[in-house]
């Protein structure tokens, strides 16, 4: 199954797991950008896709490209498509330099995660505001994923892109209530360079390597014991190799607010899978399982399951479900 940056939706009503992600032509057999869904109930066993989703069927639409990260939340009795698009016809004004350098002014145009409503899991999603992404468009963003806090309150977490800011941050902003736009100013997460395990594999912790400190991927899991973890995915850099050259690659990771707040303070983890993998998510099966998805490798990705366990906000990898992702 050709899938890159999956989500889960476990629906309980119909026992079906609704897995979303870029619609994929050659799979689909609908033509352009936009989202589709695979279906099973057993987590083996998967239905043809079905786009949910296309940027050519949305009137005055911004943008055109993209499609990436979508996923499906359901809130106030409908269901809501976060996916990130992206228009290179639209530059960017290059923000200033800052402690690691000057931004690539080249590559910055608008890119951000739009919110698209419909009253069905299989769609059809039409975007609420077709005018302009939902976080503040003159920031290049992306992997808009939706936290709702304990006072009810949605917010919108997403990544601000290394392009503009050389060490990628994660940030959140306010949605209102029927999450067409937003409230007041971001507040800033993290940077990826906080992981202290990135900062030890570059003398002085700086990122003037490329590629830059990448942040990819927030996806927040509240455990039952009132935790807040956030699952993101960056890039290891000068790792050795077997044959003792350095190189990289794309790794989940996760971290810990330690005031249980979308705030933080966030206290960083070491990562849970490497092996090019990365931009996983959380959801519970049906037989009460935490399973953990992403996909690997970053290119040509299929999607692998992992089943999870939780000791109080540490998050562990029992093991890896080759019998239900046929991987290894």
């Amino acid at each position: 199954m050709p899938l890159h940056d999956p989500f889960v939706v476990a629906d309980t009503g119909t026992r079906t797991y609704h897995l979303y992600t870029s619609n994929d032509p050659t799979v689909s057999g609908v033509s352009g950008t936009g989202t589709m869904v695979y279906r099973s109930h057993d987590l083996r066993e998967w239905t043809r896709p079905d786009v949910v989703f296309r940027t050519a069927d949305q009137e005055g639409l911004w943008a055109s490209d993209g499609g990436w990260a979508p996923e499906v939340h359901a809130w106030n009795g409908r269901y809501y498509l976060f996916t990130t698009l992206h228009n290179e016809d639209r530059p960017l004004a290059v923000p200033p330099a800052g402690p690691w350098g000057t931004p690539f002014q080249i590559r910055n145009h608008m890119r951000g995660t739009v919110t698209a409503v419909s009253d069905s899991l299989l769609g059809p999603f039409t975007v609420v505001d077709p005018t302009r992404p939902t976080p503040p468009e003159n920031l290049m963003t992306l992997d808009g994923t939706l936290h709702v806090d304990p006072a009810g309150q949605p917010w919108m977490v997403y990544a601000h892109e290394w392009l503009q800011t050389i060490d990628g941050t994660m940030e959140a902003v306010r949605l209102t209530p029927d999450l067409s736009g937003t409230v007041g100013d971001p507040v800033h997460l993290f940077k990826a360079s906080d992981a202290p395990w990135l900062g030890e594999q570059i003398p002085g912790g700086l990122p003037h390597q490329l590629p830059p400190y990448i942040t990819d991927g927030p996806q927040l899991h509240r455990t039952s014991d009132g935790h807040l973890l956030m699952l993101w995915s960056t890039y290891e850099k000068n790792v050795p190799g077997a044959d003792g050259t350095l190189g990289g690659g794309y790794v989940q990771t996760y971290a810990v607010s330690d005031s249980g707040d979308l705030t933080g303070p966030w206290r960083q983890r070491r990562p849970l899978v490497r092996d090019d993998s990365g931009h996983g998510m959380l959801f519970d099966a049906f037989d009460g399982r935490l399973m953990m998805i992403l996909h690997r490798p970053f290119d040509n990705a299929r999607g692998k399951l992992y089943e999870m366990r939780l000791d109080g906000d540490e998050l562990r990898v029992l093991r890896q479900c080759t019998d239900l992702d046929g991987g290894g």
